[in-house]
């Protein structure tokens, strides 16, 4: 699904602001599962789980500073039916254990919609403690097949989902005309997921999948492994730590063909660590980011001002969650959860950037809007819609 153009801010927030300014009434309704006895004159909470430490906490700030200016902009609106929203985030250091503990403190602290999720392996342990809460679950990143195939109906992704990842990856591979891939993983659910759909994808094209271990220094071994099948595309499926990593050593390795990396490696931080020159010309499959945005000025505009920085992967991605959840919370006349996800389903054409939101009946995006992205000058930019 592309962007759609966006003439202002405005124009972007209008459907949400509009209907939080006019809704000024208090429903009974209490909040979620436990939070039954929760006053409804008090505040409306939106939890966020992000990585907060570990070798991805910088996409953590990138997401709760967006979640928080569209909350910002909602309550300066008056709210949602009444009642101001608030943000709770925490750590889940994109670690399942951290994750787990991370979603019952939430939890226990009356969040009534989850808005939160990076790292799909450490999302997946939450699904069941927010599902018995009867909380929502709005995620705006984390995107494995595997968050899918659980079949909740308390889960609805923003995100492009892992088999539409690695169908935007194979179609790159055929325009290219690369002739022998090599599939390199770090055996997490969301990097495994999108080699393994990849490799199916590609039949006889997928000459070897690789899986290495995080966290280490070395892909020596690995990346022996994967010249020693010659080939001419090596796409790696995992994070930017490793991935800058794997993009120096390749290079260093006397590699000359194509390199390509998925969504969880886009990040300003893979061509620190890669090196500008191993870095440049590296491909990316990628949901639309504030670079790509067609518009979308005055939103990044707004951004800057407010942080003095500029958004980065998944920010409007995490805008449009808060969005969504008050959009929903609007339309079922409380936080009530069952409601709540009543609204989502039920939603149609709601502005994002993405485009109008209408979710599948697995709680999808119909088109999950994959382009490829080119590091240029050291800065992922725009290489093809894949229209």
């Amino acid at each position: 699904m592309r962007a759609t153009p966006l003439k202002s801010l405005a124009s972007l927030t209008f459907a949400v602001l509009a209907l939080a300014g006019c809704s000024q009434g208090l429903l009974g309704d209490g909040g979620t599962g436990d939070q039954s006895s929760a006053p409804a004159q008090g505040p409306i909470v939106l939890g966020m789980l992000i990585p907060q430490s570990g070798s991805e906490a910088a996409i953590g700030p990138y997401m709760s500073n967006a979640a928080q200016l569209a909350i910002d902009e909602i309550n300066a609106k008056g709210g949602v039916l009444g009642r101001k929203l608030e943000l709770k985030t925490a750590d889940d250091a994109c670690d399942p254990q951290s994750a787990s503990a991370a979603a019952n403190k939430l939890v226990t602290e009356g969040v009534h919609v989850s808005v939160g999720g990076y790292c799909s392996g450490a999302t997946l342990p939450t699904l069941p403690i927010f599902g018995r809460a009867n909380i929502p679950m709005i995620i705006p990143a984390a995107n494995s097949q595997e968050l899918v195939d659980q079949k909740l109906k308390h889960v609805f992704l923003i995100n492009g989902t892992g088999s539409q990842q690695a169908a935007a990856a194979q179609k790159w591979v055929d325009k290219q005309g690369a002739e022998s891939v090599a599939l390199m993983h770090d055996n997490t659910s969301y990097s495994k997921d999108i080699a393994v759909r990849a490799q199916n994808l590609l039949g006889d094209k997928a000459v070897i999948v690789e899986a290495v271990t995080p966290k280490e220094s070395d892909y020596s071994a690995n990346i022996t492994n994967v010249l020693a099948k010659k080939p001419d595309f090596v796409y790696w499926t995992g994070y930017f730590q490793e991935g800058g990593l794997i993009a120096r050593q390749l290079r260093q390795a006397g590699y000359k063909g194509s390199i390509m990396v998925a969504d969880g490696a886009v990040s300003p931080k893979l061509a620190e660590i890669a090196g500008d020159e191993a870095a440049e010309g590296v491909y990316a499959t990628m949901t639309q980011t504030p670079e790509t945005l067609q518009g979308a000025e005055n939103w990044i505009a707004a951004y800057k001002k407010k942080y003095n920085a500029d958004p980065g992967p998944y920010s409007n991605q995490s805008y449009d969650a808060v969005r969504l959840a008050a959009e929903a919370i609007t339309k079922a006349g409380g936080t009530d959860g069952a409601k709540v996800i009543a609204a989502l389903e039920a939603v149609d054409g709601f502005p994002m950037f993405s485009g109008p939101l209408k979710f599948t009946p697995e709680h999808t995006l119909a088109n999950g809007g994959f382009q490829i992205l080119v590091v240029k000058d050291g800065a992922f930019a725009l290489q093809d819609p894949l229209a």
